[in-house]
């Protein structure tokens, strides 16, 4: 009977020894995470801290003399635009279709598009044929008149002479009263033929000079400096400027512009006009080259309205001079305030 008791007794559960095991782990498991907190908040305090003063004293290492001193030293802010944009055509004030004063077939041409010229340069010629015939005929007339003068200056002379000899004779009354007013007559008379052969050889020399203005009307020339930008006619045509054109008949040989005459032509709203005025700065931009601004200003406000667009046409000078810059270009431009 003690045996079995004693068996069953071991084999009980002891109930005052389990809470205190519990609790000891409890106890050790609450410990290590406080420990571990301290630990991260050591290490936080560690490595993020000591950044703190570094981020508070870059206000003042920029208040510095040796940090201010690039500030200083920055670009002047470019122009405000006054927002106005008008868009436009390069054109040129100077361009001219040449042609001949008189009407003629084209015998040469010497120039071809792009040609650069200079004043007085001989463009294209007609065929002056019929013209040098016609000026040959006057010579030959104007050397026949100077020599019917000094036939007639011959003739004069004799007859002064003859005149002379009959008033001598009269006047011991050898000869007849009749010679000497035969002999005065004769000398009359050669008198207004050579004053009448005179005036034959003015005018043949004044027909002579006509004549070879003529000729010269028959070479075409530039009345400018300037370039080539189209070829109107062809070797072989008829050149015509009192003519329609059209056909083999042409009013003009070539057409020059002059370059350094170039200017924008813009028109302006009415209402914006008074935002306008002579000699304003003006950025002008081609649309072949966007990118490229160009210096230029108002040249003049063309003082008359457009009443079907309500627009007034203003001219812009460009201020410097660039090959790249052609007529009938399209063109936009920005005025400056």
């Amino acid at each position: 009977m003690t045996d079995r008791s004693a068996q069953l007794q071991s084999l009980s559960i002891d109930r005052d020894e389990a809470p205190t095991r519990s609790g000891v782990s409890l106890v050790t498991v609450i410990s290590l995470l406080v420990v571990t907190a301290l630990v991260t908040a050591a290490l936080m305090w560690f490595f993020v801290t000591p950044q703190a003063p570094a981020a508070a004293t870059q206000p003042v290492a920029t208040s510095s003399p040796s940090t201010a001193q690039p500030a200083t030293d920055a670009p002047a802010p470019a122009p405000r635009t006054s927002g106005l944009v008008a868009s436009g055509y390069v054109v040129a004030r100077r361009q001219a279709t040449v042609s001949a004063e008189i009407t003629g077939r084209i015998r040469d041409v010497l120039v071809e598009e792009g040609t650069v010229v200079e004043v007085g340069q001989v463009l294209a010629t007609l065929d002056d044929t019929r013209a040098r015939i016609q000026l040959d005929l006057l010579q030959s007339q104007l050397n026949a008149s100077t020599a019917r003068i000094r036939s007639l200056d011959a003739q004069l002379a004799e007859a002064r002479l003859v005149a002379t000899r009959a008033e001598e004779l009269a006047a011991r009354d050898i000869g007849p009263q009749a010679n000497v007013s035969a002999t005065r007559a004769q000398v009359d008379s050669l008198t207004a033929q050579l004053a009448a052969a005179r005036s034959d050889r003015a005018a043949a020399a004044v027909m002579v000079v006509s004549q070879q203005d003529l000729i010269e009307r028959h070479i075409v020339r530039a009345p400018f400096a300037g370039v080539v930008i189209a070829k109107n006619a062809q070797v072989g045509e008829i050149l015509s400027p009192a003519s329609a054109g059209g056909g083999f008949t042409r009013t003009g040989v070539a057409t020059l512009v002059d370059m350094d005459s170039l200017e924008i032509e813009v028109d302006v709203n009415e209402g914006q006009i008074g935002r306008v005025v002579p000699g304003q700065r003006v950025e002008a931009r081609l649309d072949a080259y966007p990118d490229w601004r160009i210096p230029a200003h108002v040249e003049a406000i063309i003082p008359t309205a457009d009443r079907s667009r309500a627009t007034i046409q203003v001219r812009v000078a460009f201020d410097e001079r660039d090959d790249r810059i052609l007529p009938d270009m399209a063109a936009r431009v920005i005025f400056v305030e």
